[in-house]
């Protein structure tokens, strides 16, 4: 640090240095470094420091979590919120953060527990219209319109509300740094202080970060480290369901998903998300194949769709849109070479329906049989389930939580089900179990042309 404690942040990145530089050399960006005022640090008192404790020593604490009210949300963060816990809720602007951290405040302030939100990007009057329009207008919830970090810590140690929602992280400055609210220097040090106010009031705190397109500039991803839990909300303008995902969780599971229908009232719960991700049409149409695969502790049925048609270029197109690209590719070659289809010269288009993301090889199968059911516009068997993971020998693999799979399918009225044959497990009498070894004889099966059931 200069004698003028004086530090220069890129506004990109966040690379610290005390002497400015008209290159980052973490970034590569041009003219980014900003120079930061920043208050000097008292020394550490002398013998003052932490002794460590043996860990069999320490009580554990009961895992004591605050219901939210929204079942979904409750399974994304393991149960509810944790005491003294920091939340990060990401995703782009206009996706329906707020929303639902409103009716979540409003659901919280109906079990008995004060929530202060404190509105950065409104006015009072502007969420209290949104809260008339979602019926959330509970006493219990308070707002605060402010900026200044340090008015809120005041705020939060005077008032001691077990929740607190910051709409948005972007918006808040300290006073200690000269920057502008919204860059790294600014949005770091004001998450790192609402991690400490967390931790030493026992207050949850939720704070809501904005992201781009590319999810990098000055957003959640340079504080995915700092907090406890990180929700991604996740969705399509074109669509009106939302995802909510967790990509980090101290006190929980990082599989589970929350799946939300957004309506003129706000956010609903979806109780059977697979009915919401099947197409509503009569019967199968050439290029479809449903496959069920797991978020979490949920199954999950979802609707995969392909479409083969004569390339008209020299080089021959694949697209892949919910799937990996390079996990479609390593399909049709295994499908060309051990399937017998002529893939060379036709282009191919996967599609999940409903924009759902596939990161399991359960479904390479469904994947399989939609491109050759395309390839030859021919439907398969209607209400047929396909599961398994396809290898580079055209062997098809035994997948996790079959059973459970299998009756989320039975449930929903399918019929008959394609499986690896070293499957184990029980399965629901009311559904049809084939299985196949290979491509080849889950391809005669679904065309209806065999039967080894």
């Amino acid at each position: 640090m200069t004698k003028k404690n004086t530090v220069f942040l890129c506004n990109n990145c966040g690379y610290e240095t005390v002497r400015w530089l008209g290159r980052c050399p973490s970034c590569q960006e041009w003219n980014s470094l900003q120079e930061i005022r920043v208050s000097a640090k008292a020394a550490p008192a002398q013998g003052q420091a932490g002794q460590p404790v043996s860990i069999a020593a320490v009580e554990a604490m009961a895992d004591m979590r605050l219901g939210t009210g929204i079942a979904e949300l409750d399974r994304v963060l393991g149960g509810g919120l944790v005491p003294g816990s920091l939340v990060l809720i990401g995703g782009e602007p206009g996706i329906g953060k707020s929303t639902l951290l409103l009716q979540a405040a409003n659901a919280l302030a109906g079990s008995g527990a004060n929530v202060l939100y404190v509105t950065g990007e409104e006015s009072v009057q502007q969420v209290s219209l949104r809260a008339a329009r979602l019926s959330a207008q509970n006493p219990a919830v308070f707002l605060l319109a402010e900026h200044s970090l340090e008015n809120i810590e005041a705020c939060i140690g005077s008032f001691r509300p077990p929740v607190v929602v910051i709409d948005s992280i972007q918006t808040i400055y300290s006073e200690a740094l000269g920057a502008s609210p919204g860059t790294v220097s600014q949005i770091r040090e004001c998450t790192a202080r609402l991690m400490r106010i967390a931790k030493e009031s026992g207050s949850s705190v939720l704070i809501v970060g904005h992201v781009t397109k590319d999810g990098s500039l000055a957003g959640p991803k340079a504080l995915e480290h700092m907090v406890d839990c990180v929700l991604y909300f996740e969705g399509d303008r074109n669509h009106l369901y939302r995802l909510l995902r967790c990509v980090k969780n101290r006190f929980g599971s990082t599989n589970e998903i929350g799946v939300f229908l957004m309506t003129a009232a706000g956010l609903e719960e979806v109780n059977n998300p697979s009915q919401l991700f099947l197409s509503q049409g009569e019967g199968s149409q050439p290029g479809s194949v449903v496959c069920a695969t797991m978020e979490g502790s949920r199954p999950l049925l979802v609707e995969i769709q392909a479409l083969v048609a004569s390339s008209g270029f020299g080089n021959p197109r694949r697209m892949a849109d919910g799937l990996d690209y390079n996990r479609l590719a390593l399909l049709l070659a295994v499908l060309e070479k051990r399937g017998g289809l002529h893939l060379q010269g036709m282009d191919v288009y996967v599609n999940v329906v409903g924009g759902v993301q596939i990161n399991e090889p359960a479904a390479d199968l469904a994947v399989v049989l939609a491109v050759a059911s395309a390839f030859r516009d021919k439907s398969l068997q209607p209400r047929l389930l396909a599961l398994g993971e396809v290898g580079l020998t055209g062997e098809i693999r035994a997948v996790a939580r079959l059973e459970q799979r299998l009756r989320e399918a039975a449930k929903l009225g399918f019929s008959t089900a394609i499986v690896p044959d070293q499957s184990k497990g029980d399965v629901p009498d009311n559904i049809k179990i084939v299985t196949a070894a290979g491509i080849t004889e889950a391809l005669e099966a679904a065309f209806g042309g065999g039967d080894n059931s």
